[in-house]
């Protein structure tokens, strides 16, 4: 396995001159062996296929390493989570949340507005923006979070997420945003929880520990 938690905030990836990865910039803690560190710009494709977040408009600068060794990855005191990909269905995460993950996986931008006003006013209310990002093939990811992520299980239900607690997900999984504000809400003794995230299909959603924002 290339990526290994070291404890809730750092990763360890093993690096080999066929396995090299992308982390974001400024992540590395530590390395030993012979392994070297180069810029992927933001424009095009870099190692593993990777578009770079200028063409989504959002800033997620990354960085490849290569050669033979092992590096430490960590990023603010954040929580990292390892996640292997099947390569089945993609890794639907904001670009930022991303800490490393095997070069070779390939990662898309996706325009929250294709799927109409619904979509574009999710990606607000997730800190999204317009934009998310896909993570596709088969291989590890490393996720940040507040407090840590936990897998919540959908299997042909619907499931009721906090958009500030939504992390990602991966499977066949359709995400919509549902709002009941009455007049408690409107004079601010509501609960707290008029806007949801309703997710329904089969997959895994991944829920930080925290209604924080990155």
């Amino acid at each position: 396995m290339p990526l290994e938690a070291v404890n809730g905030k750092v990763v360890r990836a093993r690096v080999a001159p066929q396995a090299p990865v992308l982390a974001r910039r400024g992540s590395m803690l530590g390395y030993s062996g012979q392994v070297t560190f180069r810029p992927v710009h933001g424009q095009g494709q870099g190692v593993g296929g990777f578009v770079g977040a200028a063409m989504s408009g959002e800033s997620n600068p990354m960085m490849a390493t290569e050669g033979a060794g092992e590096v430490l990855y960590g990023y603010r005191g954040l929580y990292a989570t390892v996640l292997e990909l099947d390569g089945t269905a993609p890794l639907v995460c904001e670009a930022d949340r991303l800490l490393v993950h095997d070069a070779h996986l390939q990662t898309s931008v996706q325009f929250l507005g294709s799927g109409g006003v619904r979509s574009a006013v999710r990606g607000a209310f997730t800190g999204q923006g317009l934009f998310t990002t896909n993570v596709h093939g088969r291989g590890a990811v490393a996720v940040l979070s507040h407090g840590g992520a936990f897998p919540l299980q959908v299997s042909g239900g619907t499931i009721g997420v906090d958009p500030q607690a939504y992390v990602g997900h991966v499977g066949q999984l359709s995400v919509d945003l549902a709002a009941k504000v009455g007049f408690r809400d409107a004079v601010g003794r509501g609960s707290g929880e008029a806007i949801q995230l309703k997710i329904s299909g089969h997959g895994t959603v991944y829920v930080q520990a925290s209604e924080k924002k990155f």
